[in-house]
């Protein structure tokens, strides 16, 4: 700690960070051991948490995370597509594809980022907020394949037709960043995802990936 932070608030943001690694919640005790402070400093910060409703505790005096960091959650969405945007630009220009970002959103893929080449005679109608379930589309596919560790070289996943009929798409996740899942993809209108577009995508994840960190 240095003398321009606040050690009380510090104590508050790793409790919440302690509880948003745990599915089954923490007890007072628990917490008390983990951050190193006396029982009576827990229910504090506690009892300030849950009245932001960050915190929640169950009957058994489990500390859960609370709905209110959903409120807070939902504006992150402009502030990762504004990181995003330069990347998905720069690949939808390249590809002469619609390129999009898209994130975990329950158990849908959403899509947050869209951005369509400027060049092409068409293109595939693509708009943020078009939600579909995680497993179809190379979008979600691709998420879905990182989250069980199934992602290979060469570190995307190509699909045709799930979504849109006639339409051929390619995704890779996003890649080392703690509580997001995400992946960047383009889609086309296409038998099949041209050999270049693959590889090409994977560099827009890392892009985007290295501007949220």
């Amino acid at each position: 700690m240095t003398a321009e932070t606040s050690q009380t608030l510090d104590r508050g943001l790793r409790v919440l960070k302690l509880l948003a690694d745990t599915d089954h919640g923490l007890t007072v005790t628990e917490l008390s051991n983990r951050l190193g402070v006396n029982r009576t400093v827990v229910y504090r910060l506690l009892a300030t948490l849950e009245q932001h409703a960050l915190v929640r505790r169950d009957l058994g005096g489990r500390a859960r995370v609370g709905l209110g960091v959903l409120r807070l959650g939902r504006q992150v969405h402009p502030l990762v597509r504004e990181a995003a945007l330069p990347a998905l630009r720069s690949l939808a220009e390249d590809i002469g594809a619609t390129a999009h970002l898209t994130l975990v959103d329950g158990t849908e893929a959403l899509a947050v980022a869209v951005v369509e080449p400027t060049w092409t005679d068409y293109h595939v109608a693509y708009r943020a907020g078009f939600r579909h379930p995680l497993d179809r589309g190379a979008a979600g596919r691709a998420i879905l394949a990182a989250r069980q560790g199934a992602l290979i070289e060469p570190g995307y996943t190509l699909t045709h037709g799930e979504l849109e009929a006639g339409a051929s798409g390619a995704a890779a996740p996003l890649v080392g960043i703690t509580g997001l899942e995400g992946s960047v993809g383009v889609v086309m209108l296409a038998d099949a995802v041209p050999e270049r577009v693959g590889p090409r995508v994977v560099d827009a994840a890392r892009e985007v990936a290295d501007a949220l960190r």
